[in-house]
């Protein structure tokens, strides 16, 4: 079973900066394409950014400057560093991929980031 797994999230202030980290199991981790989304209470899931198994990145409009995501093959992970984050950055925010074969879709558990303002 494919596993992911975030962490570093937290509470920060308006402005702060923090590095989100998402690492997988179980998979040919050079050969998928990783997504970060996030969800406030009340509202849809929506795409913050991604990142093709090639490199090729892609961003939300609200994170575009700020947010920046990237990728370690060797570490099998995905890393999302967001700077100068706002109080609507509040959410929980989920690492995603999908099987390339079967195209079968897999979350990690989330991380909680909290912007106080």
């Amino acid at each position: 079973q494919v596993r992911l797994v975030e962490s570093g999230g937290g509470l920060v202030q308006v402005g702060e900066s923090l590095k989100l980290s998402c690492g997988a199991s179980r998979i040919s981790f050079v050969h998928i394409n990783m997504a970060w989304y996030r969800q406030s209470p009340g509202k849809q899931r929506e795409l913050v950014a991604s990142i093709t198994n090639r490199g090729i990145t892609n961003y939300a409009d609200f994170v575009k400057g700020r947010f920046t995501i990237s990728r370690d093959d060797m570490k099998a992970t995905v890393y999302l560093q967001m700077n100068s984050l706002k109080p609507e950055d509040t959410a929980t925010y989920y690492c995603h991929t999908t099987d390339r074969f079967t195209s079968q879709p897999y979350w990690g558990q989330g991380t909680q980031v909290t912007v106080s303002s």
